[in-house]
C-alpha cells in the first residue's frame, strides 16, 4: 500500500510515517517506481509506535526496543528485559519529579491567589 493508505488506515500523517522512516521505526519496501509500499504488518508497526509515543518514550528509545513491542488481544504490550525496565524505569522517575514541581507550583500559584 502506498503511504497515503497506510496514513488513512493508522490515522497517522504522512509525514509523521517518514518521520517513521527517518528513525528506522518504519522500512518499507519500495516498488519499482520507487514509491514506498507498506504492507498490513506495517499497520500494526505504526500502531505499536504510536502506542510506545503516548506512553512518553522518545523515538531513539522506541528503536531501541521495538522489537520488544508485542500486539495481542488487549492491545500493545512491551516484553521486558533488563535494560527496557531500567529505562522505563528512569522515565517514570523523571515524571515523578515533574509531577512533583508541578504540585509545588500549584502550592506556589494558591498562595499568590489568597494575599
Amino acid at each position: 500500500m502506498l503511504i497515503s493508505e497506510l496514513a488513512e488506515l493508522t490515522s497517522v500523517s504522512a509525514r509523521a510515517l517518514r518521520h517513521y522512516e527517518d528513525r528506522g521505526l518504519l522500512v518499507p519496501a519500495r516498488n519499482s517506481s520507487g514509491y514506498r509500499d507498506y504492507s498490513e504488518s506495517d499497520v500494526t508497526r505504526v500502531a505499536q509506535i504510536r502506542m510506545m509515543i503516548s506512553a512518553g518514550l522518545g523515538t531513539s528509545v522506541i528503536q531501541r526496543y521495538l522489537d520488544c513491542a508485542r500486539t495481542g488481544d488487549h492491545g500493545t504490550y512491551l516484553v521486558m528485559c533488563p535494560d527496557l525496565r531500567a529505562e522505563l524505569d528512569a522515565l517514570a522517575t523523571h515524571l515523578d519529579a515533574r509531577q512533583a514541581e508541578l504540585r509545588e507550583t500549584r502550592r506556589r500559584l494558591s498562595e499568590l491567589a489568597v494575599g
